[in-house]
């Protein structure tokens, strides 16, 4: 299994944004630039973090992207989740009804349980946490 490289792409773009001073913005295409991800791929990634909530998008002169809320209150999962939508192992543990074997499959409890230790892990990591780590997650600087 693997993350989506949009979920990639997001992560590391928020991590980029995170390691800002505060009061700073980043522009998109140096995010582009810096993460060496394709622009417009970034752009529709920015689009849904922006929808999401996690990012606050200026326009015009002076604009740029910046965290809609403390690096501290977003974790991976928000990040995750607001470019991929809902961490399943499988479609039968997000929508068990359209699956006939729930009853009786002998692995639906194993991703079930799966599905919830993965979201329990990327929901208490923060960006804030990732920060502390030491790296700013920006290759460019």
């Amino acid at each position: 299994m693997q993350i989506t490289r949009r979920a990639d792409y997001a992560v590391r773009t928020m991590l980029d944004v995170a390691g800002l001073e505060a009061g700073e913005v980043a522009l998109t295409h140096e995010v582009a630039q810096r993460q060496r991800m394709p622009a417009p791929f970034l752009a529709k990634i920015v689009l849904a973090l922006t929808r999401a909530g996690l990012l606050r998008s200026h326009r015009g002169s002076g604009g740029g992207i910046a965290l809609a809320k403390p690096a501290h209150q977003i974790t991976l999962l928000d990040v995750v989740e607001a470019v991929d939508g809902p961490i399943a192992m499988n479609r039968c543990v997000l929508w068990p009804q359209e699956c006939g074997r729930v009853d009786t499959c002998p692995v639906h409890d194993v991703w079930c349980e799966t599905r919830a230790l993965l979201v329990d892990h990327l929901g208490g990591v923060t960006l804030a946490d990732l920060l502390s780590r030491g790296k700013n997650g920006r290759s460019g600087d």
